[in-house]
């Protein structure tokens, strides 16, 4: 197979959930211009249809809560009757604290303080929600011989998350990455490794994907602390995953499974 065919996604099927995110829509994209069929997947099905609209290549929308599995399995069942067949799953969808109030986002983000119903509704989109997803769709990618699982974990799944990073200019710190984020990332990586080891024989391979920090309009005293903690010197832009999905959704990739492969700029490499 030529090196640009090896690439390619022609002919194939795509699902990603949490599709209408920052990272989402950039997964959508890459996706779709490698030539997938691609099924934008978020709660809000209007807006799915809308943003597929979008798309390079034909695709569609589609809503459902990856947290019930009756919801993950009427989406299995429409996308086998749009398309017949499901060869990708991007395991995308997730929550990552946010606080509405930043004049109190520093002490209730705090450890000893970080709520349990905040920490609980982490478990249920990040690892819940991806392990339903996994069983539903997956199931069917097993049953049919072959399939492409593709899970997205964080540089924070790898190691703890520096905290010095939340401090602003006046050396305050206005927020402290919780335990909730790490926590089920670093379940996503591990669940990754048994699926791979599960689903071999199956010809279904899993892998995950981890990402470092994007840029997305924070506060210049975090984008300045976050670029000089990298070897490479800045955040991410929102399209530098793009070429590492397409080569894990494709081919290129095709030995390579249970693996988590890291694109963060050199963050874990110190």
């Amino acid at each position: 197979m030529h090196i640009d065919e090896s690439f390619s996604l022609k002919g194939r099927t795509a699902i990603v959930t949490g599709a209408l995110g920052l990272l989402g829509k950039q997964h959508c994209y890459a996706l779709s211009e490698a030539g997938a069929y691609v099924v934008v997947c978020d709660i809000d099905e209007k807006k799915c249809c809308e943003f597929a609209k979008t798309l390079p290549y034909p695709g569609m929308g589609a809503g459902a809560d990856i947290t019930k599995p009756e919801s993950v399995k009427v989406l299995r069942a429409k996308i086998l009757d749009q398309s017949g067949k499901i060869d990708i799953l991007v395991n995308n969808a997730a929550i990552n604290d946010m606080f509405e109030n930043p004049n109190t986002a520093g002490e209730l983000s705090m450890f000893e303080n970080y709520p349990i119903e905040m920490f609980r509704k982490s478990m249920e989109v990040n690892i819940t929600g991806t392990f339903i997803c996994a069983q539903v769709i997956g199931s069917e990618m097993a049953r049919a011989g072959k399939g492409n699982i593709i899970n997205i974990a964080s540089t924070y799944g790898i190691v703890a998350p520096d905290q010095s990073i939340y401090k602003d200019a006046e050396g305050k710190q206005t927020f402290y990455k919780s335990a909730a984020y790490p926590v089920t990332k670093g379940a996503v990586i591990a669940f990754t490794k048994f699926l791979a080891a599960y689903w071999g024989n199956k010809g279904v391979r899993v892998n995950a994907l981890s990402p470092g920090g994007v840029e997305n309009n924070q506060d210049k005293y975090f984008i300045d602390n976050y670029s000089k903690r990298t070897p490479l010197g800045r955040m991410a832009k929102p399209h530098d995953y793009k070429g590492a999905l397409v080569f894990l959704a494709s081919d290129a990739s095709d030995y390579m499974t249970g693996a988590n492969l890291i694109v963060d700029g050199g963050w874990t490499a110190w």
